[in-house]
């Protein structure tokens, strides 16, 4: 290897922060290659065709924001396609529409008016003193009925703990909409990639030399001398040979189905904790084809992140994790080379809108850092 760096940017991974920086890079001139150990770029918004019908690989992704310059950003690389997620909830036999709405408490309380659906909740409710976990918050919040029906079960799946030893931070909020509003999303602009998010990433690596199949902690020696600097979107712990941070993750299985057997809308949630998957997804909503007469869906099932190949989805915010968290960022400023950002670099679970802009700040500190 000569003295002579290669590139300017070594990006580790081909999710949508390091992507999206690899563009903003590559378009003000910079040589950037970028890496990721699976077989494909995208991360966990990667989708692909499955029998003409784009299918989202690790569960349903749909893009929205207030924001207007982060969507024209957006839609300038990959026409968006409008898409309004109105999800449903089935427990048991019964089912319930998402969020929770009036459509949702007249299912459960029966069809009353908005002032008496108020008084059913306000009765359902088992007020604590003190709040000291997500059971006791949950039903605090909206009371026995909806915590029994759309939460408890779902929660305990998602995170393989029950109820009591979770934090109420796992839920941020509940909202209560006294409305008929069954849009899950209400940001102005909401939508999916007309031709898949494998054409998104296809544009927003055009420029850029891109290695799959390429796991950075197994050839550091090699790539480190390959680049001036380093944008790592990898998880920390992983970096420094440890594995002590807890995450979350899905196994994805997909069944192809005939349309007379569709679940009738993209998202359902499965909230009795009798059935071992928490979500369905049929993607046929997404991009409907003409006239189909067979359809994908998705069933996703919960697991704790163990073995190298399982897909980290969600970080454990317990108080342990957030200080190790902590800790590993202090250390990894100390790696004057490298910068770092995304989900599992900063351990946060950010919407992809939050994921696009934070890479955008990251350019901007660059520039002007140089």
């Amino acid at each position: 290897m000569t003295a002579k760096k290669r590139y300017d940017y070594l990006i580790v991974g081909a999710g949508l922060f390091g992507s999206t920086f690899a563009y903003l890079a590559s378009k003000a001139g910079k040589r950037c290659l970028v890496i990721d150990k699976r077989s494909h770029p995208g991360g966990n918004c990667h989708s692909e065709d499955i029998l003409g019908i784009n299918v989202h690989l690790y569960g349903p992704h749909i893009f929205h924001t207030s924001n207007k310059e982060t969507w024209k950003f957006v839609d300038s690389l990959s026409p968006m396609k409008p898409f309004f997620n109105q999800p449903i909830a089935r427990y048991r036999g019964e089912q319930f529409n998402l969020p929770f709405n009036m459509n949702t408490f007249r299912q459960i309380y029966g069809n009353l008016s908005v002032c008496e659906i108020k008084k059913r909740i306000d009765t359902d409710r088992v007020v604590s003193q003190n709040v000291n976990n997500l059971e006791e918050y949950a039903l605090s919040t909206v009371g026995v009925s909806i915590y029994e029906k759309l939460i408890k079960g779902y929660t305990e799946k998602q995170w393989g703990r029950p109820c009591k030893e979770l934090p109420a931070s796992f839920v941020k909020r509940l909202p209560l909409r006294m409305s008929y509003d069954n849009l899950y999303f209400s940001d102005q602009y909401q939508g999916v990639p007309e031709k898949g998010y494998g054409h998104l990433f296809s544009k927003l690596l055009e420029n850029c030399d891109v290695v799959l199949n390429c796991d950075y902690l197994e050839n550091i020696g090699s790539l480190k001398e390959m680049a001036y600097k380093i944008l790592y979107t990898g998880r920390l712990d992983k970096l420094f040979g440890e594995s002590n941070l807890e995450f979350r993750g899905l196994r994805f299985v997909n069944k192809i189905i005939d349309f007379d057997e569709t679940q009738g809308c993209a998202v359902v949630n499965y909230t009795d904790s009798s059935v071992p998957y928490t979500r369905t997804t049929e993607h046929l909503y997404f991009n409907p084809p003409e006239n189909p007469d067979i359809s994908v869906i998705t069933y996703e099932y919960p697991i704790e992140c163990i073995h190298q190949d399982d897909v980290e989805c969600y970080p454990v915010l317990t108080e342990n994790n957030k200080i190790i968290q902590s800790k590993l960022l202090m250390r990894a400023k100390a790696e004057r080379s490298m910068i770092f950002g995304g989900r599992l670099a900063d351990y946060q679970y950010f919407n992809m809108d939050t994921t696009i802009e934070k890479a955008i700040d990251l350019w901007k500190k660059e520039q002007r850092n140089v």
